[in-house]
């Protein structure tokens, strides 16, 4: 269907501008840690905002205001998480995963890999995509909490710092 009446247009114009409008508030309000996409809990926030967005937008039978509230929940919850991970490390253990090093030194760590479902071709497609082509110039691939993969090279290694630290690897 490509035109259902007037109405309908209007009130995806009114809805979706207040609701856009209302969004941006509460996020300036909760600070950029709300769409920060950290760990798990911070993706699963940015993906509710949006679908709840969609959801008033779109869907007459939802309520201006129960979205508007759904935002405000969200928002709330996710900042009640990343306070209470900050307090208490039975939460932080809970709500937040550590970063893992899939390869050291040019060699791959099997464990690491199985344990985080990693593949090797992964990890090399990884290394590729950070424009190294030799694996043994890599001192390390890091799978952060994130979920995204870090390569450095190793003349950029450095004192090492910066690395988690290893796991039964």
């Amino acid at each position: 269907m490509l035109f259902d009446n007037w109405q309908g247009l209007l009130r995806v114009i009114l809805v979706g501008t207040a609701a856009y409008a209302i969004l941006i508030v509460i996020l300036r309000i909760s600070g950029k840690r709300t769409l920060a996409k950290l760990n798990a809990f911070d993706l699963v926030v940015t993906v509710a905002l949006g679908s709840t967005l969609a959801t008033v937008l779109l869907t007459e039978d939802v309520a201006f205001l129960e979205g508007v509230l759904s935002f405000v929940l969200l928002a709330l919850l996710q900042f009640l998480v990343a306070w209470s991970a900050r307090r208490s490390r039975m939460v932080a253990r809970f709500a937040k995963s550590d970063p893992r090093i899939l390869l050291a030194d040019g060699r791959m760590l099997n464990q690491a890999l199985h344990d985080e479902r990693v593949s090797r071709d992964e990890v090399k497609a990884a290394v590729r995509g950070a424009g190294i082509g030799d694996i043994a110039d890599v001192a390390a691939v890091v799978l952060e909490t994130d979920g995204s993969l870090s390569v450095i090279a190793q003349e950029r290694a450095g004192a090492r710092t910066a690395w988690p630290q290893e796991r039964n690897s």
